[in-house]
């Protein structure tokens, strides 16, 4: 039986079982971080509370990102597994992700609290966000064609988790132009953002038809994977948002260059594909809502998965939000607003199960190292 956090015996245990999947609960705390401020409500007292959320986050992510190179440190053997083990290297896009919300609540919160420091801090790890995210969309889905086991059958939503991370950052990138002045660097950024969200959306789009095809000859996952169909909300809320802050910016960025006829063709063409996007992530909301509940009728056991009910819904509701504030159409803000009640509801729900799971230590357990060691033992 697992011990009690505070019964475990040394923090190498926790080092040893420690795994990536634990950075989806800084990509669900950030995303709610960034939308309590949109309720019309108790402003000021709601960015008191998404402000002190967004700074505990970075203590999280930092903690997390401590102890995952530990891991790598004094179990670089083990460490090393995850990219053997078909599911676990998946979460790796999660670090970049998590980065990503630490890097938007500098543009919205940091400036406030800190000055332009806050936008020089955030440039630099937008740098440094975009090179993890290209690196793990190209050596993830490497190793999946050509070292991992994978079959239709087993396939879930999770698949898109290494690639959306390069969409993520384009979304920052665009948050980050609203910052910058225009010139050559700004163009840079914007230029890149898109073809960051191509590396990105198209790659995603395709995991979905196969996902499709997958839930229709297989029927849907098991009910320890009922929360991996939230997941698809991801790339399609994620694409729309990033369509939506880079095409805000693309006029008086490309302007620069004497393009700027271009950049509102960019911001029209964002508006437009963001609402086609964002219907077609209603549709998967409701499958997802029904596939949970399909579950929820017998029994859904509790795991880090469950993260995957918040930074997808976050994410879909930021884009619905960002819509209705460039049309200034009150009714798709309002139901911005109603996703994003969902999501507040939700995310207390996961962190106060997220908080148990810790201190009873049920939650560490490394997967690859399980498997690591059948293999030993065979």
């Amino acid at each position: 039986m697992q011990k009690p956090f505070y019964q475990l015996e040394q923090t190498r245990d926790v080092i040893r079982q420690f795994t990536p999947n634990w950075f989806t609960m800084t990509m669900g705390t950030g995303v709610v971080a960034l939308i309590l401020p949109e309720f019309p409500f108790a402003q000021a007292l709601l960015w008191q509370v998404a402000t002190g959320l967004w700074q505990f986050n970075i203590m999280v992510f930092s903690a997390f990102m401590m102890l995952y190179l530990l891991r790598w440190l004094i179990y670089p053997q083990e460490a090393k597994q995850i990219f053997s083990h078909p599911s676990m290297a998946l979460f790796l896009g999660a670090i970049p992700m998590g980065l990503a919300t630490i890097i938007n609540g500098f543009l919205k919160f940091g400036i406030i609290l800190y000055g332009d420091v806050a936008i020089q801090i955030a440039q630099l790890l937008w740098y440094i966000d975009v090179i993890l995210a290209v690196v793990i969309a190209v050596i993830v889905p490497f190793f999946m064609f050509s070292k991992q086991d994978h079959q239709l059958h087993t396939m879930t939503a999770m698949w898109l988790l290494p690639i959306v991370a390069c969409e993520v950052a384009a979304t920052s990138g665009g948050l980050l132009l609203a910052h910058l002045a225009a010139g050559q660097q700004a163009v840079g950024i914007l230029l890149s953002s898109y073809m960051l969200w191509g590396m990105s959306v198209l790659p995603a789009f395709g995991i979905l038809t196969i996902l499709m095809l997958r839930l229709a000859l297989h029927q849907l996952p098991s009910k320890e994977l009922a929360i991996t169909g939230w997941l698809a909300l991801g790339p399609i809320g994620t694409g729309a948002l990033a369509l939506l802050v880079l095409g805000a910016q693309a006029p008086h960025v490309l302007a620069f260059i004497q393009q700027e006829a271009l950049g509102i063709f960019f911001q029209n063409a964002g508006i437009v594909a963001s609402f086609i996007l964002l219907g077609f992530g209603l549709w998967w909301f409701a499958i997802a809502v029904l596939t949970t509940l399909k579950h929820a009728a017998t029994d859904l056991p509790f795991n880090l998965g469950w993260w995957g009910l918040t930074f997808p819904l976050g994410v879909f509701t930021l884009a619905i939000l960002n819509l209705g504030h460039q049309l200034h159409i009150n009714f798709i803000v309002d139901t911005g607003l109603a996703f994003a009640t969902i999501l507040m509801m939700l995310w207390v729900i996961v962190m106060s199960k997220t908080l148990h799971g810790i201190y009873q230590g049920n939650l560490f357990f490394s997967p690859c190292l399980k498997a690591l060691l059948e293999r030993e033992q065979g």
